[in-house]
């Protein structure tokens, strides 16, 4: 076989392995099909109608292969292929290009070969490699956005009571899986993006939010009493600055905001 299909290779079952070792917990994922539909199925040892994966792939990596993509997107096999959901696998039709997102698919996966290649041709320093896959981008969504453009699609859709269900929602389904930023930045980032659309009120409620949640963090205290300030809710902002000062006493960017707030001469 040519270096470059091996490669490939190397690099799609790498990225394959990479996803079923680091995707999710199990019970992150949708229950798996009963015993008996399972043990109607047997991974073929001749697949048809592969683009991108290797022609001669033995049935154990296909298989691997296939629950590697399942895990780094949280998805089943009807996502991609065509068949019903609790069906036998049997019954679903493997080789069919019907779905879009197969075709997807197949494009993300040749991306990630030339991320590969792209890397060797780098000249990065030596040394243990970050290994690129599927799950790198994903972390177990089919869609890898931002918490903050997550909010967005829902803000847009719904206003700023939609957003937030959004964020309550993520936040019980993902938190501590490394699929979203739920610290301070990730509310900062979304009211910024309200902030820049003109939507100053909604924005304040975000900022307030991440204070409440972090009712400790200089940067989201910080954040909800700029916003105070720039919205002249002055006695709000006095006591958010004060509430700063109490965790760090030596907070000069805090000190100089209240000080001009209450009309003392800068320090």
């Amino acid at each position: 076989m040519p270096r470059k299909s091996l490669s490939f290779r190397s690099a799609l079952l790498g990225a394959a392995a990479l996803a079923i070792l680091v995707a999710t917990p199990l019970d992150a994922q949708p229950p798996p099909p009963p015993a008996q539909q399972q043990a109607q199925w047997e991974w073929p040892d001749h697949p048809k109608n592969l683009k991108v994966l290797p022609k001669d792939i033995k049935a154990e990596q296909l298989q691997a292969t296939m629950i590697g993509f399942t895990r780094a997107l949280g998805v089943r096999c009807p996502y991609c292929h065509v068949g019903e959901e609790g069906k036998p696998l049997s019954t679903f039709d493997f080789v069919s290009d019907d779905k879009l997102k197969k075709q997807i698919a197949r494009r993300m996966v040749l991306m990630v070969g030339d991320i590969h290649k792209d890397l060797k041709k780098a000249g990065l320093a030596p040394g243990p490699r970050v290994n690129v896959g599927c799950i790198t981008c994903h972390h177990g969504r089919p869609r890898p956005a931002t918490l903050a453009e997550e909010m967005t699609v829902a803000y847009e859709k719904g206003g700023i009571d939609s957003a937030f269900a959004t964020y309550d929602d993520l936040r019980a389904r993902f938190y501590g899986r490394n699929s979203y930023d739920f610290g301070e930045a990730g509310l900062v980032e979304f009211a910024d993006v309200l902030r820049q659309k003109g939507q100053i009120p909604d924005a304040v409620r975000v900022f307030e939010k991440n204070a409440e949640l972090f009712p400790q963090s200089l940067r989201a205290l910080e954040g909800v009493a700029s916003a105070y300030e720039a919205t002249n809710q002055k006695d709000k902002a006095i006591a958010t600055y004060k509430k700063m000062l109490a965790i760090d006493p030596q907070n000069r960017n805090a000190q100089r905001h209240l000080d001009a707030l209450q009309g003392n001469a800068p320090k």
